[in-house]
């Protein structure tokens, strides 16, 4: 194919470095190249592999615990009482295919926005993958061309480069030969060619990416608090199954098949295993949910981590502000102001003219770029469009009265003299974070060497960045929810502050220009937690920055869409990257906004804090269940009577009274703020709920074992009884308060266990068989005192130990 700069080779002749500027590298050249490694062969890498995903999946304590339990009753049968095994599997298979998708997703993304850039090869023009660069390659550039990697310039037809993505400041760059380009920046104007000069992990934008390559999981408070609770269960684990396996061999005699299945009813309920099923479970619908207002979340734990966070440092380029520009006013110049009318018409056609329109230029177009029969009666002699290096575009026009002039709009500081009066409005324009522009007349022809010579100033033309429609409202919601916002930006920290104090954030009339801030990190904290606004900040400065809040104890998300957010992206707590953005920011992010709408951010922090606040409110069920299973294996023990569950009758109780409801519960709307000390808020319900239900349980139990020790399937059907009234009581006390779902949700469980007791084959299959009626009445009497004390222990924890109160986070140290 026949690339766009192929078709204006400016400088080429016959023979000298320009004519093999001309031809580009041989084939024979670029394979030496290839042969000697100076190619650009930076891994593809958006993600976790495949591989290290199943295995961080697979290989946990969770599931080693679990599995050697259900391996053991795959040997000693029978089969129904494995049926807690399958927990493995769905634990696992969520996990897996919830960051595969989002895997694949992201991957998606990078293929669609991989460039194919021209290079010139043997004289010929020709397409290539980006990783078949090599050094000294002649890469070509046109309008939308992204710059793959670092060069030198050697030609140019108006090149001008867009750099917002490395630096973030906004103005295009116009690039001579002999400049340098980096690669992440993108050319918006003219067209030219250059010189590869770092390929592979040397380019400037690799470098960024390579130091945030390293993948690293989320903090979640959620998962390291029951992984805490894992690491003690498999504690007590071991030392309870000795004494298990002693104790219900020696009741049991020869039938060891049944002191392994005993044993090992007493060991599963232990394993809060349906808590980390739930949790993963609720934040996988919690990604899909997200999922439908194109947030894609890479990780399962990162909506609970945006829920946590208590400041969010947003770049203004793509996150408070779109990708162009407003006419805010047209502003008539005495002392003898022009009519409007006419000054809107000559911008019109004016801006009109320019086929390659820029940002500022295009805002123009959008204002006054409508015609009508007045605009019709302005005839076009010739245009000359906007040039970075003049400052300025113009046309000559045939006026409707006859006249015939040149019209120019352009940087007022280059068509005014110095100390010219409008100058003065241009520098309080200036002052606001606004850029002006102005309009003018010249009486000399286009073609001339000085066409604004005697140009007469007619208008300023007053533009602002605009901004995102529903940037205001979700700065309003942070401020409400008391998260923090700070807008750290590489552009002048004037027009930030502009952009900021128009959408009212608290402290935008302070804007700091991060050239001043301190090296000392402790002065550099300070100014931190005090400023709201950041300008002209490097990439180095901004991961600084992100660092020095942390060391405070804050809880930092940071936004971001170009190379130049990588690092700080990557040190953030969480990382929310735009979709449009670059690969790297898409790759190092947590959480990537697949529309780029910033409103995203508020539905993902209420998803976390729905999330967060269902499994605090559920997880004592699990954790009851543990202290109860702990309870009664160290009684039986003690005691020398058999255990009084299988397996079967723990995966019942557990589902009836555990995670059928807790799914439920799990779901439902919650706008709790998160707070630190989540295992601690637990355990306080936990262990006075599951001392009570144990010692009811084994209560009734010895009592029916007193009345007819032979008959074990009786007194197992009575302890099963007392244990589901009370486990169902505590329920009843989690699931406060009540609304008309929740209370059938506990009348949906009582009458399951009700079918099961009554459906012969169903109590076959659990082997419960509540025989007579004094000791399954005794159990009830017993399940009711349970039910009361429950009560009495429950008042007293929530009005001894308030569960709101917060606890400060602990400081970290600060990166040098």
């Amino acid at each position: 194919m026949t690339h766009p700069s192929e078709q204006r080779d400016p400088g080429a002749h016959a023979g000298g470095p320009a004519a093999t500027r001309q031809r580009g590298l041989s084939t024979a050249e670029v394979a030496e190249r290839v042969g000697r490694g100076q190619v650009n062969d930076v891994p593809a890498r958006s993600s976790r592999s495949v591989r290290e995903i199943v295995q961080a999946n697979v290989f946990t304590r969770f599931n080693a615990i679990i599995g050697v339990l259900f391996a053991i009753i795959l040997v000693v049968g029978p089969i129904q009482d494995g049926l807690f095994g399958l927990v493995i599997v769905a634990n696992t298979a969520i996990g897996i295919i919830q960051e595969i998708r989002a895997k694949r997703t992201l991957d998606s993304l990078a293929l669609i926005g991989e460039a194919r850039p021209a290079v010139r090869r043997d004289g010929q023009a020709i397409q290539i993958p980006v990783s078949q660069i090599v050094l000294d390659e002649t890469v070509l550039l046109a309008i939308g061309d992204k710059v793959v990697v670092d060069g030198e310039v050697i030609e140019e037809d108006g090149l001008e480069v867009d750099e917002s993505l490395l630096t973030g400041e906004p103005d295009p760059v116009l690039k001579q030969p002999g400049d340098q380009v980096m690669s992440g920046s993108f050319v918006v104007a003219g067209a030219g060619a250059f010189t590869a000069t770092k390929v592979g992990r040397e380019a400037y934008a690799a470098q960024l990416a390579e130091q945030a390559s390293r993948f690293t999981l989320v903090k979640s408070e959620l998962r390291s608090g029951i992984d805490t609770i894992l690491r003690y269960v498999t504690y007590l684990l071991i030392p309870t199954a000795i004494g298990l396996v002693i104790s219900q061999w020696a009741v049991r005699g020869n039938d060891w098949r049944e002191a392994v299945r005993r044993t090992v009813a007493g060991i599963v309920p232990m394993v809060p295993e349906g808590l980390v099923l739930l949790t993963s479970v609720a934040f996988a619908i919690g990604v899909i949910r997200l999922g439908r207002k194109q947030c894609l979340v890479q990780e399962l734990p990162a909506i609970e981590g945006l829920a946590r966070v208590d400041t969010v440092c947003l770049d203004k380029t793509g996150t408070l502000t779109e990708g162009g520009m407003d006419v805010r006013e047209l502003r008539p110049l005495a002392p003898e102001p022009a009519d409007e009318a006419t000054l809107r018409q000559a911008l019109g056609v004016l801006a009109s003219a320019d086929a390659r329109p820029n940002a500022s230029m295009q805002a123009v177009i959008d204002a006054f770029g409508e015609g009508g029969p007045e605009r019709e009666r302005w005839l076009l002699l010739e245009a000359m469009p906007f040039s970075s290096a003049r400052k300025w575009s113009g046309a000559q026009l045939l006026e409707p009265g006859g006249g015939e002039g040149s019209w120019l709009l352009g940087a007022p500081d280059v068509l005014l003299p110095e100390g010219h009066p409008a100058l003065e409005q241009v520098d309080e324009l200036g002052a606001q974070g606004l850029r002006v522009l102005l309009l003018g007349r010249s009486p000399v022809p286009l073609d001339a060497p000085d066409p604004a010579k005697d140009l007469q100033p007619l208008a300023l033309v007053v533009l602002e960045q605009r901004v995102r429609a529903d940037a205001a409202d979700t700065l309003r919601y942070f401020e409400q929810q008391r998260v923090e916002a700070k807008v750290i930006s590489g552009d002048s920290a004037v027009s930030v502050g502009a952009v900021a104090a128009s959408l009212a954030l608290p402290g935008a009339e302070h804007p700091v220009d991060a050239r001043t801030l301190p090296a000392d990190p402790p002065a550099l904290a300070d100014t931190a937690e005090r400023t709201t606004v950041f300008g002209r900040v490097t990439p180095q400065q901004k991961r600084l920055l992100v660092g020095a809040l942390q060391s405070r104890g804050h809880t930092v998300a940071m936004t971001g869409d170009g190379v130049n957010d990588v690092l700080a992206l990557k040190d953030a707590d969480i990382g929310v990257a735009m979709g449009s953005g670059s690969d790297a920011t898409r790759a190092v992010a947590q959480i990537v906004l697949l529309d780029d709408r910033f409103a995203t951010l508020p539905m993902v922090v209420a998803e976390g804090r729905r999330v967060i606040g269902n499994i605090e409110r559920v997880a004592g069920l699990f954790l009851v269940k543990t202290v109860y299973a702990v309870l009664l294996a160290l009684l039986v023990v003690f005691t020398q009577l058999p255990y009084p569950f299988l397996p079967r009758h723990s995966t019942l109780l557990s589902s009836l009274t555990i995670g059928i409801p807790a799914f439920f519960l799990a779901l439902a709307p919650n706008q709790e703020r998160a707070q630190p000390g989540f295992v601690r808020r637990v355990l306080r319900l936990a262990v006075p709920c599951g001392l009570i239900a144990g010692t009811a349980t084994f209560t009734s139990y010895a009592l029916a074992r007193a009345n007819h020790a032979t008959d074990l399937k009786a007194d197992t059907s009575v302890a099963t009884l007392t244990l589901f009234l009370v486990a169902l009581w505590v329920l009843a006390i989690v699931a406060r308060p009540y609304t008309w779902w929740r209370l059938l949700l506990i009348a949906a469980m009582a009458g399951a266990f009700a079918l099961v007791l009554l459906i012969p084959w169903l109590s076959d299959f659990f082997q419960l068989n509540l025989a007579g009626y004094r000791d399954p009445w005794t159990g009830v009497a017993i399940a009711l005192v349970a039910g009361l004390l429950l009560e009495v222990s429950w008042r007293f924890v929530r009005r001894g130990f308030p569960a709101t109160a917060e606890q400060p986070a602990e400081p970290r140290p600060m990166p040098r």
